[in-house]
């Protein structure tokens, strides 16, 4: 396996979402205080979420720009709308007052040190032949999402990732596949927590293999849709939305974003957009990124490493 730099006190995963009960809810890390605090500089660099101090305008940096009056910062709100301000002092970024200044130049030949996952990457690595072993994910938006994390490093260790297309089909998927030693399955579901359906399936599949279930690892993270696991500030909510019993959550959390929810193509749109604010494992929820984390290493032993 790559050499992984994430780590959690006490669990190479980081927190189980199954032990204990849900934790409080942060406190927005924009409120002022009363205290006068010095202006620091930050660099101006794409994805950074800063407001303007004057307008109160907040937005994530989409591009720098120079013009005649200067250089400028273009932002767009979590509505799409962009508007452009003076690089320089005057923006709010996590409650204390900063300065964008533009960033040093970078040679674009220089070789990237990790990869979206965090993982030491190979330069020139070819990627291995795939490997009997295989991660499955419930749909298409999981698949993305963790191709975009994790692709550096599934094609380096040889994983396929496959869609179960729902977690109804779980035991016919698992025992068409019939894993063992050198055949391992790893599996990850959405909103797997005590009570749930998708748990009872879960548990129903694993039943059901007798010996070969020490050959599978079944795990998820607490959320109805994996759209839950990008870090909500992302874009621009505190918190995704509590979307009520019977409304779809992608719809839901559409609505709350002010995007539109007309048709499938606006979803499909939404999580497109959703996606794109996504740089690499800092944008995920600890609670996915575990958990992908350990079926990884899970399935990339037992075939002669």
């Amino acid at each position: 396996m790559t050499d992984r730099t994430l780590s959690f006190p006490g669990d190479p995963y980081g927190a189980d979402v199954l032990a204990g009960g849900g934790r409080g809810q942060a406190a927005d890390p924009r409120v002022r205080t009363g205290a006068r605090r010095p202006t620091r500089d930050e660099l101006a660099v794409p994805g950074l979420v800063v407001e303007d101090v004057a307008t109160g305008f907040v937005g994530e940096i989409m591009a720098l720009e120079r013009t005649n009056g200067g250089d400028v910062v273009v932002l767009e709100d979590r509505a799409g709308r962009r508007r452009s301000f003076a690089l320089g002092a005057g923006f709010w970024l996590d409650g204390a007052p900063v300065r964008l200044v533009r960033p040093p130049r970078v040679a674009e030949s220089a070789p990237r040190a990790r990869t979206a996952s965090g993982s030491l990457a190979v330069a020139g690595a070819r990627a291995r032949v795939a490997r009997a072993s295989r991660i499955w994910v419930e749909g298409k938006h999981d698949a993305e999402l963790v191709e975009k994390v994790w692709g550096d490093d599934l094609r380096l260790e040889g994983i396929v990732v496959e869609l179960l297309e729902g977690a109804d089909h779980l035991a016919e998927v698992l025992t068409g596949f019939q894993p063992g030693p050198t055949r391992r399955a790893g599996v990850l579901l959405d909103h797997l927590v005590p009570g749930s359906k998708e748990r009872r399936l879960a548990d129903d599949a694993l039943r059901a293999l007798g010996p070969a279930a020490a050959h599978v690892r079944v795990l998820g993270h607490p959320y109805v849709d994996v759209w839950q696991a990008v870090r909500p500030e992302r874009v621009g909510l505190r918190a995704w939305p509590d979307v009520p019993r019977g409304t779809d959550i992608k719809v839901g959390t559409l609505r709350a974003l002010g995007w539109p929810t007309g048709s499938p193509a606006d979803v499909a749109q939404g999580w497109r957009r959703i996606l794109r604010q996504v740089r690499d494992y800092r944008d995920l929820s600890p609670a996915l990124l575990g958990r992908v984390e350990e079926l990884v290493d899970f399935v990339t032993v037992g075939d002669g490493d």
